[in-house]
C-alpha cells in the first residue's frame, strides 16, 4: 500500500473515536487532525470535509464487516450456527463502539444521512448472502423451506428484519447474541429436516 492510503487508513482510525466522543456535529476537522497527529492543512489533503471522513469511514466499516459475514458463511457446519455467527458479525461489527458511545443514536443518524447507499447495498448484499446460504443448504437435503411456505429470499429478508428488531428490543452485547441465538433457535427448528 502506498502512503496516501496508509493515511488514509490512519485518520480514519483516528476519527472513529473522535465522532464516538465528541458526536458528528461537534466533531471538527481540527479534532480529527489533532487525533491523527497532523496539521489540518495536511487533513484536507485527504478528506474535503468531515462528512468526507464520516462517509469513508462507514464504507470501510461496511466492507469490513461484509467481509466477516462472508467468511463466516463459507465455514463449514450447520447453516443456522453459520447464519448466526453471519448476523452477529453484522451488527456487533457495526455497531459496537457506535452503541457504546453517549452520542450512539446522532451518529446513526448521521450515517443514514451521509452514507445511507453505503448501508443499504451492505444490508442488501447481507439478504443475498443468507439467502444463498439458505439455498446451498436447502439443495444439500439440510433444510426444508417448503416447512415455513417461503423461499430463501423471503427467510433471508425476514432474518434480517428481525435483527434489527432484536436489536431495538434487547439492546446490544450480550443481550444481542442471546436475542439472535434464540432467533435462530426457532428458525433452526421450523426449517431442519428431522
Amino acid at each position: 500500500m502506498t502512503t496516501a492510503p496508509l493515511k488514509r487508513q490512519h485518520i480514519l482510525d483516528a476519527a472513529l473515536p473522535v465522532f464516538c466522543r465528541y458526536g458528528y456535529r461537534k466533531t471538527s476537522m481540527l479534532d480529527i487532525a489533532q487525533a491523527a497527529a497532523m496539521s489540518r492543512a495536511a487533513l484536507y489533503l485527504h478528506f474535503k470535509n468531515k462528512e468526507d471522513v464520516f462517509r469513508a469511514g462507514s464504507e470501510r466499516a461496511h466492507a469490513a464487516v461484509m467481509a466477516q459475514v462472508a467468511a463466516a458463511l463459507a465455514q463449514s457446519g450447520p447453516v443456522i450456527a453459520r447464519i448466526e455467527t453471519a448476523l452477529l458479525a453484522f451488527q456487533q461489527g457495526l455497531m459496537a463502539d457506535i452503541a457504546a458511545s453517549a452520542h450512539g443514536q446522532e451518529l446513526f443518524d448521521a450515517n443514514m444521512a451521509l452514507a445511507a447507499d453505503i448501508t443499504l447495498n451492505a444490508r442488501a448484499t447481507l439478504v443475498a448472502s443468507l439467502a444463498g446460504a439458505l439455498e446451498q443448504a436447502e439443495a444439500a437435503g439440510d433444510i426444508a423451506l417448503r416447512r415455513v411456505d417461503a423461499d430463501a429470499a423471503q427467510v433471508a429478508a425476514l432474518l434480517v428484519a428481525s435483527m434489527d428488531g432484536i436489536k431495538h428490543m434487547q439492546g446490544g452485547g450480550e443481550a444481542l447474541r442471546q436475542g439472535i441465538a434464540l432467533h435462530m433457535r426457532v428458525l433452526g427448528a421450523a426449517l431442519l429436516r428431522m
